[in-house]
């Protein structure tokens, strides 16, 4: 079943043009009677263009007007409101509600990317990454956390990979790529200057760009060949700080094992030597 119409929007808006913003506060006030309008309704409803309402549909990365409308009906067939998902996170309650809470968030950020993560998207990403000769893997401030974790996975696997957290070392890696090579851009924001400028580097360099951003338009993912989505809702700063690296995380252990898979007696043989290796540098080991 089809899902993600209200989740997508909730996390699209802040993207979108004015217009197209009207048209989406519309659906999201009123989601169970825009399931029964046509565009032409919608349009006079919302006091947009029909125009609005197909351009807001493709920048939710809908087919039409028509998919999105499945994607409303499948949410809320299960009664799933965005807005009322997450929990705001008290530094004034309980140990065991902050436990709760905070669990709670990663949940649902989890289950929130699910909606906007393309299998399409994925299945290339996975297709290039295992084919390609060296990766470069971008990530600054938070995001360098996780880049880093995508790069030890790789090593694991003995797929070469080399780490970018800040601006220098990231433009000297993508200046040095070639065609057949892949650079993994993640940035939350998909706003972070010195990661458009070094995937902009890449691009030039005849690299495959594959982006994973916050849902919706932004520059990092607009540079994208492949462009791959998390989503948290959060009205709170420092709960999204967390849950987003939560579906980011995600998202890099689905890549890392559909590669391993691309490659599997490959993968098996790296992880045992590489196990062997570490095993010395355990007690009891």
């Amino acid at each position: 079943m089809l899902k993600g119409g209200l989740i997508s929007i909730e996390a699209a808006m802040g993207s979108l043009k004015p217009m197209e913003r009207k048209a989406a506060q519309y659906i999201l006030e009123h989601p169970e009677e825009v399931v029964k309008l046509s565009v032409q309704k919608l349009a006079e409803l919302a006091d947009v263009s029909e125009a609005t309402i197909i351009r807001l549909s493709r920048s939710l990365h809908c087919k039409g007007f028509q998919e999105l409308k499945l994607r409303l009906a499948g949410d809320l067939s299960q009664s799933s409101l965005p807005a009322e998902s997450y929990q705001e996170i008290r530094t004034d309650g309980s140990t065991q509600q902050l436990i709760e809470s905070v669990s709670h968030n990663n949940i649902v950020s989890i289950q929130d990317t699910l909606t906007v993560l393309s299998a399409e998207s994925v299945e290339k990403a996975i297709a290039v990454l295992s084919g390609a000769r060296k990766i470069g893997a971008f990530g600054i401030g938070a995001s360098a956390v996780i880049a880093e974790d995508f790069k030890q996975k790789l090593t694991r696997i003995n797929r070469w990979c080399e780490i970018g957290t800040g601006f220098d070392m990231q433009a000297t890696i993508a200046a040095n790529l070639l065609p057949g090579d892949a650079v993994f851009g993640i940035s939350y924001s998909g706003q972070t200057e010195d990661m458009i400028r070094s995937l902009a580097i890449a691009k030039d360099s005849g690299a495959d760009v594959i982006s994973l951003t916050r849902f919706g338009a932004n520059p990092v993912s607009e540079l994208a060949d492949i462009r791959l989505y998390t989503s948290t809702l959060e009205k709170s700063i420092r709960s999204g700080a967390m849950a987003s690296r939560i579906a980011q995380l995600n998202v890099i252990d689905i890549l890392y094992v559909g590669i391993a898979g691309a490659h599997y007696e490959e993968s098996v043989q790296s992880l045992e030597k590489t196990r062997q290796a570490v095993k010395v540098g355990k007690r009891g080991g």
